[in-house]
């Protein structure tokens, strides 16, 4: 019922998606060029194998060329840490879990648990070498990762141990090729031996991590996924500012969402033990990283919105309307922050405590009730009469979406200057960097966004038309906003598989006429169990999938069932949809030189898919940046 409103409102407003749709830039920094280079699987593992052949001067060819290439960009990117949880089962924040999901592992955090971070990884190796050649390995206190390689030495095939988490890999003493893990574990000394010709040590974090894999206890086949890109939408009046280290504009204002640690008195998430920001170091270093309090630490993605109410741009940004309210939609790659309340400032995990600020906040004079939904409208969570400075951050904090309803119509907030405050923890590895002297930045704007059902059970259980979660059948259904033409769908489930894994066929189809006709998503897709195993297996497996739509107006069911009769843990659906770019954008960086802070800008035109190059700014000697920011005017 409450979906059907929203589809015939949505209509009523035939306002076309505008703005700039996926607006993103890249410099040609050697190491950080931003998130332009490492998108969408394209970019990523060209720019994974541009980078591998620069430093070690091989060309990226084979199976393991490939693997290590990978294996060495995420050591660089991604450091171990604990993240907070996503309430994906709807019980609440504190009984949820860390994602699973490769881009908001990538984007929303850059950082995870050696579980985390290994079974997205899972989703990277589907895309790079195909179905079924990885898997996640469980051992004494660690969850580490194995690919399949074949060709050369590896014949029709071997496992190979890639723990991106601890940085290690082990060769043949005569450094022919990459040990599995079942390997390893019967004989240790194999990692003393490892060749370290090939330019990587074992430990590379700390010489006693490889010593988990002396026991070798379960293994999990399509333990994470990967969603749709990483879209971001901005609408007329937004701008998106992401700051590469804590403390926000004022230098002393600390949102994030992982654990807080504290460290050197800086609130929230850190890693002493990593590569990141010292890549230069990792290729044929004789030692491990080495210790360094806040040697990685989080960046800070602010959204700041004020719809145009004057001209009606304001429905760029709606889901629906009528005169006595207005409700926008947010969502981004980026996941909602927040601080801690006073008395839970210094706490692990104070985030989880109600009183939470800073996260999503609202200015202006407005005089209405206002209301916050995280599951697309389903249940509202009242946040009380929106005045300036109404924090919010309670009713939005760990999720990548929300809508926000004002009790009000256009008419009335008019003249209020309501702005809307969405501040976000983000990886800072995937923030543009400077580099000394001149930098080229390269611009490109897909003209797409994404609307989801999901990754929370509340938020696909919203589009929920056929079947149930844990049974052996669920149809989600959604549609494209504002009469926007769908691009592309995507698709991913979690199911319980039995340990050892049941035989089933796991298939997710899609249909564009209400389920008379399918369409296959991913098609009779098997576990593959390759020896040698442990005893035993994770009871669970991820299905993941997407395909091209051909300009849909309208709604798209996505249907997942199985053979097995094996029940749906979660499952969940997205669509890409075409933005027409109608506004310029403006793109900003700050950077602080010889102790001054210097900025530049150049506004690009509204013209998506091309890149565009034009733009080289002089950085000066030595810079250190700041922020870079797109606006949309």
């Amino acid at each position: 019922m409450v979906r059907a409103m929203l589809v015939t409102v949505v209509a009523l407003a035939g306002v076309a998606a505008a703005g700039v749709g996926d607006p993103q830039v890249k410099t040609d920094h050697p190491w950080y060029p931003g998130e332009l280079s490492c998108s969408t699987w394209e970019r990523l593992f060209k720019t994974q194998a541009e980078l591998y052949e620069r430093v070690t001067g091989k060309k990226v060819t084979s199976d393991e060329d490939k693997a290590l290439a990978s294996w060495y960009w995420r050591n660089l990117n991604v450091h171990h840490c604990t993240t907070a949880n996503e309430d994906y089962w709807g019980k609440g924040i504190e009984k949820g879990e860390e994602t699973r999901e490769y881009w908001a592992g990538l984007f929303a955090y850059g950082f995870g648990l050696c579980y985390a971070t290994h079974h997205q990884m899972a989703a990277e190796f589907i895309k790079l070498l195909g179905p079924e050649r990885s898997r996640a390995m469980g051992v004494a206190g660690h969850t580490t990762f194995e690919v399949w390689l074949t060709g050369g030495p590896y014949g029709a095939g071997q496992w190979a141990l890639l723990d991106h988490d601890v940085s290690t890999v082990v060769f043949t003493p005569d450094g022919s090729r990459l040990m599995g893990l079942m390997e390893v574990s019967k004989d240790m000394s194999s990692i003393k031996k490892s060749n370290r010709e090939r330019g990587f040590i074992p430990g590379g974090l700390h010489p006693s991590d490889p010593g988990a894999y002396k026991s070798v206890n379960w293994a999990g086949y399509t333990t994470g996924y990967a969603g749709p890109p990483p879209l971001v939408h901005l609408r007329t009046g937004e701008s998106l500012r992401r700051i590469l280290k804590p403390g926000l504009d004022d230098g002393k204002t600390y949102a994030y969402w992982g654990i807080n640690y504290n460290t050197g008195g800086i609130p929230g998430p850190e890693r002493a033990h990593t590569w990141v920001n010292q890549p230069d170091k990792m290729y044929k270093s004789g030692r491990d990283a080495g210790y360094k309090p806040g040697q990685a630490r989080y960046g800070n993605a602010v959204f700041t919105y004020k719809p145009d109410f004057a001209s009606g741009k304001y429905r760029e940004g709606i889901i629906d309307e009528s005169d006595t309210h207005v409700t926008f939609e947010w969502q981004s790659p980026y996941i909602v922050a927040a601080t801690p309340p006073p008395a839970s400032a210094k706490e692990k995990y104070g985030i989880y405590k109600a009183g939470c600020t800073g996260g999503l906040v609202l200015k202006g004079k407005m005089a209405c009730p206002v209301e916050v939904s995280t599951d697309q409208g389903a249940t509202w969570q009242k946040g009380g009469d929106a005045k300036d400075g109404l924090d919010l951050t309670d009713l939005a904090k760990g999720h990548l979406q929300y809508w926000i309803r004002f009790g009000a119509g256009a008419k009335a907030l008019a003249d209020s200057g309501l702005t809307i405050v969405t501040t976000c923890q983000c990886s800072s590895s995937v923030i543009p960097r400077l580099k000394p002297g001149a930098n080229k930045v390269t611009y490109e704007a897909s003209g797409r966004a994404a609307i989801s059902a999901g990754p929370n059970i509340p938020q696909a259980k919203a589009h929920m038309v056929e079947g149930a979660f844990d049974s052996p059948k669920v149809t989600l259904e959604l549609a494209a906003p504002r009469k926007a033409k769908a691009v592309a769908v995507y698709a991913a489930d979690w199911v319980s598989c039995g340990a050892p894994p049941r035989p089933s066929k796991y298939n997710i189809d899609y249909s564009l006429n209400g389920g008379k006709t399918w369409k296959p998503i991913v098609k009779d897709r098997e576990v593959v169990q390759r020896p040698p195993e442990p005893s035993d297996w994770w009871s669970q497996t991820l299905n993941q999938g997407d395909a091209p739509l051909d300009g849909v107006q309208g709604p798209v069911r996505v249907r997942f069932t199985n053979t097995g009769n094996r029940p749906y843990r979660k499952a969940e659906a997205h669509l890409v949809y075409a933005v027409e770019n109608t506004s310029p954008l403006k793109a900003t960086f700050a950077w602080r030189d010889g102790g001054q802070t210097k900025t530049a800008s150049h506004t690009y035109k509204a013209a998506p898919g091309q890149p565009d190059a034009s733009w080289t700014l002089d950085a000066g000697p030595a810079p250190e940046t700041l922020w870079v920011e797109h606006s949309v005017e």
